[in-house]
């Protein structure tokens, strides 16, 4: 079963974007019932997550995390997780492993699904939220991961020390004359990429042929995408805003925290927009001023990438950011 809202709210332009979230979801939930997923999408910086707890509250649901990051424990500030004494609901899939273990999106779908199917049990729809699209597609869609995905495949370190010491241009060339297709669709420098497609091939499966369904958008669950969007220059104003206040809520502390348990080489884990750039900071080759401009920077366009994978996904229904009425 698959059904999904995909037309624009015609709700007044004066009403808040909760109100208008608000009307959607009631008139979805009497429509489609409980046994439904609701999910609340957009870039960084847009106020989703605020939203999502507003929503959770009025309606007692909890939220379920979507976010690529939040899924690190120790990673606080740098992912923006709502700190646990100032959460009104209950959250799922935030502090599930340590910065140095491995995970996938193959890994958050079997754990998500277990939670909306557990939120259905209760009688309740399960609240999605977050900016990671492929954990949105992974919780929500009719698409299986091929083995080569999962975080504990044994052939990763290996493609990944080859990546090391030869050079992401060595390891495109591998993957070349073992899978010609899926080195098509790859750029030599997507290093990540090419070791899952690598990791596929020795199982027998191909790269290009296993993301042929995410060019479809086939809901398992009855779902209502719910987009938050600002127009550019006022997103990436929000976006240097966070960043300042993630500072002097003490990142580089967080960071630096990190660095000395040893975890400064978790490979997925700090290559995290606002952790990497630190650390030359502590190292003492960048000054800090230098290295905030850099994660202002690589978060614009991380969102910006975000608005792209969003943007092709037309059954999101889109709100206006700026009329979210957002508590501080």
């Amino acid at each position: 079963m698959s059904t999904a809202c995909s037309v624009v709210d015609g709700a007044s332009a004066s009403s808040s974007t909760y109100a208008q979230a608000l009307a959607l979801i009631d008139g979805f939930i009497e429509r489609e019932g409980t046994a439904s997923v609701i999910a609340i999408v957009g870039a960084t910086g847009t106020g989703k997550s605020d939203l999502a707890e507003r929503i959770a509250e009025n309606l007692h649901l909890s939220v379920i995390s979507a976010d690529s990051m939040q899924v690190y424990r120790r990673m606080d500030i740098g992912t923006a997780k709502v700190a646990p004494d100032e959460r009104r609901v209950s959250y799922h899939g935030i502090d599930l492993i340590d910065p140095g273990e491995a995970y996938s999106a193959a890994c958050y779908q079997s754990y998500a699904r277990d939670v909306i199917e557990a939120e259905h049990r209760a009688g309740r729809p399960a609240l999605l939220c977050g900016g990671s699209g492929l954990y949105i597609r992974a919780a929500c869609d009719d698409f299986d991961f091929a083995e080569g995905t999962l975080a504990d495949n044994p052939s990763r370190r290996r493609y990944e020390l080859l990546a090391d010491e030869e050079g992401g241009e060595a390891l495109h060339r591998l993957l070349e004359e073992r899978d010609p297709e899926s080195a098509a669709l790859i750029h030599p420098h997507n290093v990540r990429r090419m070791v899952c497609a690598l990791e596929l091939n020795e199982a027998g499966r191909s790269y290009a042929r296993s993301t042929e369904g995410m060019s479809t958008y086939h809901a398992i669950y009855p779902a209502l995408f719910i987009g938050i969007r600002y127009d550019r220059p006022q997103l990436y104003r929000r976006i240097d805003a966070r960043v300042d206040d993630m500072m002097s809520q003490g990142l580089l502390d967080e960071v630096k925290g990190l660095v000395d348990d040893g975890y400064r080489d978790a490979l997925t884990a700090m290559q995290a927009i606002g952790y990497k750039e630190f650390f030359p900071v502590l190292d003492g080759k960048v000054g800090l001023p230098e290295a905030v401009e850099d994660v202002k920077r690589a978060t614009r366009r991380f969102a910006k990438r975000q608005g792209t994978w969003f943007g092709r996904d037309a059954r999101i229904v889109w709100l206006d950011g700026s009329k979210t009425g957002e508590r501080s």
